[in-house]
């Protein structure tokens, strides 16, 4: 039994065209091929097929039965590969119900889900998102086989593999309650180090580099209040006098609905950017591309593409 490995593609198209043309000129022209190189094809399909397929008669290359039978399953088959090749690669997010996977940070989750959530239902109203904590997978893989669509946040380990775009940089704030003894006054740095600290104790980049400047500061983790991540933290804050660090994305979310104020520390800190990370593979995916665009048009705000 023939298989599709069998035989050559090519072979297919030149017999449907005999088929049509029942004249091997014919046949030449339609394909920019030369009479021999048609009647050679013709030959390797002869072989192949155990068949004569076309006899030459007073009117034509006539088929035989074998033919016959052949010329409406090659015919569909051709035009399915030919739909196939020239499929459109196109994303409709008016009716689009796919999901997408991002990856990022639980402030990343504080700040873009808000936002994204409004946006989309707007806009695209059956696309669905899901978030994945960022440091309890393996990125990289989770990416690469496409289970995870766009990280969102600092990752400073991805490879070449991954384009990236950087949305934003921001300042880490010290942020407090309204009713804090400090609210009213100057944050000096004697009265930052001796106030009580809430520390969020990630161990993950950049975060670590926090933790670690402000040891050397002299805040330290074991004298004070921790948590292992940021989402509790305008909960506690709001409710005592715990100074606490974060990256002013966070505090600008935070700060109105739980009665919170922030300033810059009086600390030098190093700056916090988020960049938009995506595999290669996808980079021509149309829905990744437009998901990448409606992230942008929204969050970027320094428009620099690195690669």
């Amino acid at each position: 039994m023939l298989e599709a490995k069998d035989i050559d593609l090519n072979l297919l198209v030149v017999f449907q065209q005999v088929f049509q043309e029942r004249q091997i000129s014919a046949v030449a022209r339609s394909l920019g091929l030369s009479q021999p190189a048609v009647s050679n094809a013709l030959a390797r399909l002869r072989r192949q097929f155990d068949d004569e397929l076309f006899v030459r008669t007073a009117s034509g290359m006539q088929p035989t039965p074998r033919a016959e039978q052949l010329a409406d399953s090659v015919a569909v088959a051709l035009r399915h590969i030919t739909a196939a090749l020239n499929t459109e690669h196109t994303f409709d997010p008016d009716t689009s119900q796919r999901r997408f996977t991002i990856a990022m940070t639980d402030v990343g989750e504080v700040y873009f889900m808000p936002l994204l959530a409004a946006h989309l239902r707007e806009f695209a109203p059956k696309v669905q998102i899901a978030t994945l904590r960022a440091s309890q997978i393996d990125l990289k893989t989770e990416m690469e086989s496409g289970r995870v669509d766009l990280a969102i946040g600092a990752f400073d380990d991805l490879s070449d593999a991954w384009y990236q775009r950087r949305l934003f940089r921001q300042e880490y704030v010290c942020m407090y309650r309204r009713e804090h003894p400090l609210a009213s006054g100057k944050l000096d740095l004697k009265t930052f180090i001796h106030a009580q600290h809430l520390i969020v104790a990630s161990q993950e980049e950049p975060y670590l580099k926090i933790n670690q400047t402000l040891e050397k500061a002299g805040i330290f983790a074991g004298a004070h209040f921790q948590v292992p991540h940021f989402v509790a933290v305008p909960y506690i804050v709001a409710t005592s006098d715990l100074l606490v660090t974060v990256p002013q994305k966070l505090a600008e979310r935070a700060a109105a609905p739980f009665g919170l104020l922030y300033s810059k520390p009086p600390l030098r800190l190093p700056h916090l950017q988020t960049n938009m990370f995506w595999h290669r593979r996808y980079h021509q995916d149309a829905g990744n591309l437009w998901l990448r665009g409606f992230i942008s048009e929204r969050f970027l705000e320094d428009d620099s593409l690195i690669s």
